[in-house]
């Protein structure tokens, strides 16, 4: 500034020199340079050295020898002579004066009464005194500094300003500071020597002479400093003082910067050291300033960029000044700019610039310029957007003259393109006057005509011309925002642009260059991005025929986009590009749903189903490589051209009544299409690529319950686990790389000549589970094709279990196509013979089928499991398919039936809710008949009858000793019981009947739980009461029975009444809960009323099986051995006064009932025999062919006795 003018400050030499202790380049050093570093010299010569080796010995006499012949050292010498302690102690107590009188400048301890000027006193005092009055001046300040708050203050003393005594003082300055650190800490002292004239050359001189302390001057500085330096004195003073102290130090000057970024103050010191700044090696591609500013004003910091947005915003409202740093930095950025344009461009050079007009010929902008080009765009996009920069008339014209600028055609020229087409829709204002307008839309024909020959010359996939497309687009479909969030994209910053301001770009869009057919027409032409993936940024064609989908224009100008999308598809890759989902539902939305009602017909085509087997041809899930030189597609185009398929055929559900009302039907893709597609194989592989796909698994998942929840099996992801996991991986991992493979011809020839070549087989077969389930998948009709063959009698069981295995590992890639291939291969003998083979639509339309399989797979567990499996999932895919079918025909038949009975009257409409029914009507039906052939299953044949012996045992049984059901033969007693219990037959729990059974339980429990409406229609139905002990103890579910078993019992037929109390008998034995407690006393209760209701006949066939049930019901729960006491002795009074009318003398019989209900210990007298509470069975026995009541009234004191044999029993 002016008031240093004409002083020497320290060059950067002579300070670098002094940082390094260069002994020779101070030798070299001129006198006055050398004269500003003597106080830091004469010490070093003086005072005893830390260093004490033979090279510093001799610099330091090489310094004594550069002291020698100055004059000033003398001085410099009696001022380090005196006594620092006494002086140190005098300061002291002068401070401690100065507190107590409130900081007055009153009297001094240091200096007495001044008889003359400071200057004078100065000039006559003796090094002692000098030491005194500098110190006192010094302090002085310091103390005003701290008593300021902050406030800038500048204080005139004669002792800092006399031109005279500059060196001198500065000598004492130093001395002072280097002598007495404690007293004045050099942070404080550079902070008081900012309030004095000249200060900062005295700051320059003691941080030369303190080399050292340099980072630590400058950041206490700028931590003290103003956020906003340039709106005070003060502020501008400590960043001249900085600026100054970084010249004579530049090495440091861009730690200095970076420093007032992280206090976020001065920032006009930050720019002003930029402009400073110059770098050993230019950078031709951006200047300091450029990125310094861009990244304060677009970093990720956003204290930092609001700060220095402020600085931007302050400075414009005062007056222009030469002096400014914020003018001085626009003056730079302006001449930057003018010096990239081409020649024939900067036409208008700055007002005091001295660059000559060059009137040649047009040229565009030169490819070194382009990047430089693109980053001045850039920061002034944000100096105007988020500082608020104003741009001058000036700056707007040189802005306007690059952005219209032609760069060459390369990736940087595409993407300065890209930038200076959003920054004219960000700030159209740079716009103004007609010739500008003009200048702008010849430049944005240019970018029509050349973005082609741009994209193929550069070599982008992402050019501006789809920028351009989807720009036109949202003009036309008037989405301002969507134009805005495009702009901030491309240009990296949010902005601020108001809608309205782009209604003028709106007018010259929409009525000039892009018509909505141009639009549509240039869409279908620009080619597809090759290999599309997430990793290609930028806007792509996608981005437009997607706003064209949306918008419908394709469809209302009659432009075919098929063709086009289809291309794309086929053209992507991993990772995923985001916008390829949204571009397929607009496509399907496009298909479905007309543009307009007054046109139903105008919507886009469907991919054909030739184009899409094409891309599943060459899939492994076909089991089939590319032939013929068709191209093999990528996993990621089958995986999208899947998702297309089944968001079709689900939006064509979902829409079926609008396009019913609108008399429109479009096309579903064909069952035998989606035959070929190997939709597990597919959703598989995506598992495996969750990460490249993005949310692509969750939608197919999501696709497939909803139209193949036959392929979302619950237990079929289990066995995933168990095929695609850990140990899997490991055992495939060790099988050598070059082991012998089986051909499928081997394979087939082991199968044929079962059972000798069994070991060789199971050799294959082994190998096999060490294949993954891809590969597996040429042997699925090798293995499927010979399962018949094993259900002979000597084929091992580790044959079957192998099989089994690698069965359900082929099931988690080719599900549909094995469970055909197995439904057909399992076919009895006599229909194989008739080559009767069913297809998949056979399969759901008549699940059933599944279980006409040959009858020796009901007892080969291995296959067994593999029937059920297969059941189960065509159970769902029928339910699916009969859903589908309902929804697609239900809409279009109703339609045509009511246009059918317009004009006739009393003519009813079927509801639809009839058809609903109907369908759950099938649906219940054809479960119901899965379950009762399934329970058929379970009962033994005559053959397995004869080697379990005479009473088959049930799961039931080995927890229960009574047996309520063989009552109709008599009655065991508990022993007799236990004998037979305890005489397990041949085979026993490890049979093949047994196993199967389990297999049938486990799926009925899994039916029962996922419909309950199931099991209460099959026990409604009912089933043989033999096989209530195994549905009791086998299917865990059967509990929800005790819901809807009161409904059963007031059914008004006997038998399902019968088969209620049977069915509650085995509930309460085995879940003895308090609602089993409540429903057995309706049980008893309901009996009760049947007794007084029934005839003869019907309450002998009503009462004889039920009666044993009441052993279980009081077995269960003792305090219903009253009530059940009671109705046995009313059954027994009515059956005896039937009797009596027949003369028969049964009173004994009626006594001892009354007796055994009274007192039933009696019954059992101790050493009583056991075998005689079995006489009145006996005694029912011989009179088989008796009266009914009489036999009944038996019964009942056998019953009795069960009861109290069991009691007895149980304690």
């Amino acid at each position: 500034m002016a008031e240093s003018a004409g002083l020497q400050f320290v060059s950067s030499l002579a300070f670098e020199a002094m940082q390094k202790v260069d002994v020779g380049r101070l030798a070299s050093l001129s006198d006055p340079e050398l004269r500003l570093l003597l106080p830091c010299l004469v010490r070093m010569a003086l005072c005893a050295p830390a260093d004490q080796s033979q090279s510093w010995a001799q610099d330091k006499k090489l310094i004594l020898r550069l002291l020698s012949g100055v004059e000033a050292v003398n001085s410099i010498v009696a001022l380090l002579s005196v006594d620092f302690h006494a002086l140190e102690q005098d300061a002291r107590k002068e401070q401690q004066l100065r507190h107590k009188a409130g900081g007055s400048n009153g009297e001094s301890i240091l200096v007495s009464q001044l008889q003359h000027g400071l200057t004078l006193e100065f000039e006559h005092s003796d090094p002692l005194r000098r030491l005194r009055l500098t110190l006192s001046e010094l302090l002085a300040i310091m103390n005003k500094v701290v008593d300021s708050n902050g406030e800038f203050f500048l204080k005139s003393s004669e002792l800092f300003e006399s031109p005279v005594y500059l060196d001198e003082v500065a000598d004492v300055l130093c001395i002072l500071q280097a002598e007495l650190p404690s007293l004045l800490p050099i942070v404080d002292v550079a902070e008081a020597l900012l309030h004095v004239r000249n200060g900062y050359w005295f700051l320059c001189l003691l941080v030369a002479n303190v080399p050292d302390s340099f980072n630590e001057v400058c950041r206490g500085l700028i931590k003290n400093g103003e956020r906003q330096d340039e709106e005070s004195v003060g502020g501008r003073r400590r960043t001249e003082a900085l600026r100054q102290l970084c010249q004579m130090n530049p090495s440091q000057a861009l730690n200095i910067r970076a420093m007032v970024g992280e206090e976020c103050h001065l920032p006009g010191l930050g720019v002003a050291l930029t402009l400073d700044y110059k770098p050993d090696k230019a950078d031709e591609a951006v200047s300091p300033l450029v990125s310094y500013v861009s990244g304060l004003l677009l970093g990720t910091n956003s204290k930092v960029r609001t700060w220095f947005s402020l600085f931007i915003r302050n400075g414009q409202q005062r007056k222009r000044e030469s002096s400014s740093v914020l003018w001085q930095m626009r003056r730079q950025l302006l001449l930057e700019l003018v010096a990239i344009l081409p020649r024939s461009r900067s036409t208008h050079v700055p007002n005091d610039g001295n660059m000559e007009e060059v009137s040649s010929g047009y040229s565009g902008l030169r490819e070194e310029h382009v990047v430089k080009a693109s980053a001045l765009l850039r920061l002034y996009c944000a100096l105007m957007g988020i500082a608020g920069l104003r741009p001058t008339d000036e700056e707007a014209e040189q802005l306007l003259q690059l952005m219209t600028s032609r760069p060459p055609a390369t990736p940087a020229g595409v993407r300065f393109v890209s930038l200076s087409f959003c920054k004219l829709l960000a700030f159209p204002t740079l716009v103004s006057t007609p010739e500008q307008e003009q200048l702008m839309v010849m430049w944005l024909s240019w970018m029509i005509k050349e973005e082609e020959y741009f994209e193929s010359a550069a070599g982008v996939s992402a050019s501006f011309g789809e920028m351009l497309l989807l720009v036109a687009m949202y003009f036309h479909s008037n989405q301002l925002s969507s134009i805005i969030e495009l702009v901030c994209s491309t240009l990296g910053m949010k902005i601020a642009i108001k809608p309205s301001s782009l209604s003028k770009m709106k007018t010259i869009f929409t009525q000039e260059i892009f018509t909505e057919q141009v639009v549509t027409a240039h869409a279908v032409r620009v080619a597809v991005t090759n290999s599309l993936s997430a990793n290609i940024t930028g806007f792509l064609p996608i981005h437009c025929i997607y706003q064209l989908l949306r918008s419908r224009a394709f469809t209302k100008h009659k432009v075919s986009i098929k063709d086009w999308i289809y291309r794309q598809l086929c053209e992507t890759t991993t990772p995923i590009h985001t916008q390829l989902f949204p571009l397929i539902d607009a496509y399907i939305n496009s298909i479905l749903t007309p543009a307009s009602k007054a046109n139903p017909e105008a919507t886009n085509q469907p991919i054909t189903e030739q184009e899409i087997l094409n891309v599943f041809q060459s899939s492994t899930g076909t089991g089939e490589g590319s032939r013929g030189g068709r191209q093999c597609y990528s996993i990621t185009t089958q995986l999208l051209i899947l998702y297309y398929i089944l968001s079709y055929e689900e939006n064509l559900l979902a829409s079926t009544k609008q396009l019913a009302l609108m008399q429109r039907k479009p096309k579903s893709y064909s069952a035998a299409l989606m035959d070929q597609i190997p939709i597990k194989y597919l959703v598989t592989q995506a598992q495996g690529l969750q990460q490249e796909l993005g949310g692509l698994h969750s939608s197919l998942l999501k696709l497939l319950a909803t139209n193949y929840p036959h392929l979302c099996l619950v237990e079929d992801w289990v066995c995933e686990e168990e095929v695609t996991g850990t140990l899997p991986l490991l055992r495939r991992m060790m099988l050598p790389s070059n082991t012998c493979r089986y051909t499928q011809s081997q394979l087939h020839q082991a199968f044929q000549k079962l059972p000798s070549s069994s070991p060789r087989l199971m050799r294959i077969l082994e190998h096999l589970t060490l294949l993954s389930p891809g590969d597996l998948i040429s042997y699925s009709e090798a293995l499927t094709a010979s399962m018949a063959l094993l259900l002979g009698p000597a084929v091992p069981r580790r044959i079957l279990q192998t099989l089994n295995k690698l069965w359900m590992g082929l099931n988690t890639v080719m599900p549909r196509r094995l469970w055909v291939m197995t439904v057909n291969a399992l076919q009895p003998s006599a229909k194989l013979l008739g080559q009767q083979q069913y297809t998949q639509n056979d399969l759901m339309v008549d699940p059933l089928i599944v279980l006409r399989c040959d009858q020796q797979v009901y007892r080969c567990p291995p296959l067994m499991d593999i029937v059920l499996h297969m059941l189960n999932g065509y159970l769902l895919a029928s339910k699916a398919y009969l859903h589908c079918h309902l929804k697609e025909t239900a809409d279009f038949d109703r339609q045509s039936q009511t246009v059918s009975n317009l004009g006739v009257p009393g003519q009813p409409e079927t509801p639809e809710v009839t058809r609903e029914e109907l369908k759950n009507a099938l649906l219940s039906a054809q479960d119901s008949a899965a379950v009762q052939i399934l329970l058929e299953v379970c009962l033994p044949t005559s053959k397995e009858q004869q080697q379990l012996g005479a009473s088959t045992q049930s799961l039931l049984n080995s927890i229960r000793s009574p047996l309520p059901g063989k009552s109709k033969k008599g009655s065991l007693g508990p022993r007799a019981r236990g004998i037979v219990e305890n005489t397990e037959p041949e085979g026993g729990l490890l049979s093949d009947l047994r196993e199967v059974q389990c297999l049938i339980c486990c799926l009925l429990h899994q039916m029962f739980i996922a419909d309950p409406n199931i099991a209460k229609l099959v026990h409604f139905q009912g089933y043989p009461q033999a096989l209530l002990p195994l549905t009791v103890a086998g299917i865990p579910s059967i509990h929800i029975c005790l819901d809807f078993i009161p409904e059963l019992l007031a059914q008004p037929q006997l038998e399902k009444q019968i088969f209620a109390i049977q069915l509650l008998s085995y509930l309460c034995t085995q879940y003895a809960l308090p609602k089993s407690l409540s429903v057995a006393r309706l049980a008893i209760s309901v009996m009760g009323t049947l007794l007084t209701v029934l005839t003869r006949a019907k309450r002998f066939s009503f009462f004889m099986p039920i009666l044993p049930c009441l052993v279980s019901f009081c077995q269960a729960f003792p305090p219903l051995y009253d009530d059940v006491a009671g109705l046995l002795v009313q059954v027994g009074q009515v059956c005896a006064s039937d009797v009596a009318t027949k003369a028969r003398d049964i009173d004994p019989l009626i006594a001892r009932l009354q007796y055994l209900k009274e007192k039933p210990q009696g019954a059992a007298a101790p050493g009583g025999d056991f075998s005689k509470l079995t006489l009145p069975q006996r005694i029912a026995e011989e009179h088989g062919g008796a009266d009914p009541d009489v036999q009944l009234c038996y019964c009942v004191e056998a019953t009795f006795m069960d009861i109290i044999s069991s009691t007895l029993h149980g304690l």
